[in-house]
This record gives structure tokens, sequence and C-alpha cells, in this order.
């Protein structure tokens, strides 16, 4: 979710945009340019999102007796509900989304990305762990089902990872923000590999959808950003609209490596990120004169050795157990 923290996490990098300055600038709600909706319709629009939001909350425990599809209906009518009492319009476009359990991802730019994603492919959602400490909204993402992601803890990630492939496993759907910390709208960050290990293991789609807010800098929620600041400039900001582009799935079994899975949705999602590095296989390693008269190494042997070099990333902090993917990932911390 929001980018800065007042350490610098050992996992992910904060991004650069920041409040006041850069692609992240908010629009001056002094200036005549910007024309915000006046202070009373803002105060309408906190009141009634506010209230969505919690009667949701209150309806939770007996929505969770319907059947899976009337469920799902009813979270999308009711975010949309919330997305739309905050002032917010939402547009949805692209291609059918992937049917059958999937891994969504998406940019970050904001806290609006969760009830835009829930509005239109309802699901389980990772957010990091503080997420869970925020008024009205933690609670409600805890009571959602949200898996709450400590970033500061690399330890703890592989349980994040097994965690998610185990609802992927189930048939279910999970949402989760690659990039790990939320950018401008005009730039973008690297999309983490780690969490792509959990539709590896579990054979499910990647769903890539990407997020536009107009006017960009309005949602953005960057830096030290306080939540109830966004959310007055969010209520203040005239004609906000946001837009789901859906992108066409990608399957984790043909692409049954994460990282080369993470690259292709953030090329999906972004088309200007730059390409990365590709990795080398290992050489094989020749034959000292020593060693002539010895017997070869097994091929099985070195083939598994080879292998697992070659679907570690460069950059990783992840460390396999077995050359076995689903077996490996809950032994392992995933980049």
């Amino acid at each position: 979710m929001n980018g800065a923290a007042p350490h610098r996490s050992p996992w992910l990098p904060t991004a650069p945009c920041t409040p006041g300055r850069g692609c992240a600038a908010h629009p001056d709600p002094r200036t005549a340019a910007f024309r915000a909706v006046p202070a009373p319709l803002a105060c309408a629009r906190l009141a009634a999102g506010l209230s969505t939001v919690l009667l949701g909350v209150t309806l939770l425990p007996a929505a969770a007796l319907l059947p899976g599809g009337a469920r799902r209906l009813l979270v999308r009518l009711w975010v949309r509900a919330v997305v739309r009492a905050f002032g917010v319009r939402l547009t949805v476009t692209g291609a059918r989304p992937a049917a059958g359990p999937a891994l969504v991802v998406a940019n970050h730019v904001s806290w609006l990305d969760i009830p835009v994603v829930a509005a239109v492919l309802p699901g389980r959602t990772v957010a990091k762990r503080e997420v869970r400490g925020w008024p009205v909204l933690g609670p409600l993402a805890a009571l959602g089902g949200t898996l709450f992601l400590d970033r500061d803890n690399l330890r703890r990630l592989p349980g994040t990872v097994r965690e998610v492939a185990g609802v992927l496993a189930a048939g279910g759907r999970v949402t989760a923000f690659p990039e790990g910390s939320t950018w401008c709208g005009r730039a973008g960050g690297r999309f983490r590999p780690a969490l792509f290990q959990a539709a590896v293991d579990a054979g499910a789609r990647v769903q890539p959808v990407r997020i536009t807010y107009r006017p960009a800098g309005a949602a953005a929620f960057v830096g030290e950003d306080p939540l109830g600041a966004s959310l007055w400039r969010v209520a203040r900001t005239p004609g906000l609209a946001a837009e789901i582009r859906i992108l066409e799935p990608m399957s984790a079994i043909l692409r049954p490596d994460r990282g080369l899975l993470a690259a292709a949705a953030q090329r999906a999602v972004d088309p200007a990120s730059p390409p990365r590095p590709t990795r080398r296989p290992p050489a094989v390693p020749r034959q000292r004169a020593s060693e002539a008269g010895r017997a070869p190494a097994a091929p099985d042997a070195y083939r598994a050795v080879a292998s697992d070099s070659a679907n570690r990333p460069s950059s990783s902090v992840h460390h396999r157990a077995s050359s076995n993917p689903a077996a490996a990932s809950s032994a392992r911390t995933p980049s």
C-alpha cells in the first residue's frame, strides 16, 4: 500500500514519488484551475463512503452464508457502491477475465486500487501488515479475508506464498500488487516475483490488470501521505475517474518460472517498462586433467542442479530445498 515507512524495508525499495513534488504532485485545492468540490459536498461524500463501508462490515457475517456466486455478486455490488460513494466513476475495459482460480496482479497507485479491483474481480487481497491497524478499513480488510504481508520480516514471506497458493489451489482468486509500494501512476516500479511462485505452485493463471486514474495526482497515495489527507483529497476532487483495463491472462503452466511470469505481467501492465536482463544458464564445468580418470557425474544430478540454478533470479534471496517447485516454495524465501 503506502510507499514509505519510517525505516527502509529490507525487502522492498521505496518509490521515489512523494506527495509534494515530481510525478505525484497533488492538485492544490487553493488554485482556481483545480475547482475543488465544495467542502459540504466533500463531507457528504466522506460520510456516504464510510457509511457504505460500515454497512458492508455489518452485513458481512450474513453474506458469508450465501453460495459462492451470490456472495461474489454481492461483494461486487457493495464495493462498486463504496467507490461511487466517494465520488469516483469506475470504467472497465479490455479482455474477458480469466475463469477459475487466478492471481490478479496490478500496478499500485492508491488505497483505492483495492476496492476498484474488487468491484470487478472480487477475491482475497494481499496487503501490507500495517493496513490491519487502519481505522475502519483495517477491520474491514481483516473480515474480508485479506492476507497480510509482513514486509519487514523475510522469514514470514514463504508462509504468505503458501497461503496464496492454498487459496488458488482451492479455486479462489487472490489480488496482489507486485510493485510492493504505491507509485504515482505516471511512473511505476518493478514487479517483484515472490508471489508469482504461488501461481506456479498452484498451476493457476495470472490475470494482469492496469489501473489508471484521472486526474492522476489526486488519487496517488505515496510517501508519508496520511490516509485522512488522501481520503479528503479524493472527496474534494471533481470528476475523479478510475479505469481498470483487464489484460490477457497468462498461464503459469506454460511459464513455470516466477521471474518470467513477473516480467511478462509487468510488460503487459506497463509496456514502456524497461526489459529485465535475461539470465544465462550455468556453464558446464570443464573436466580437469587430474580428473580425467574419474567417472563423469551422473547426468540426472547435473540437470537437477542446472535447473535449480536457472530458475533462481540473480537478485533473489530465495533458496531452494529441492528441485520440485511445489515442494521448494515452502522451504525458501522468495524475492
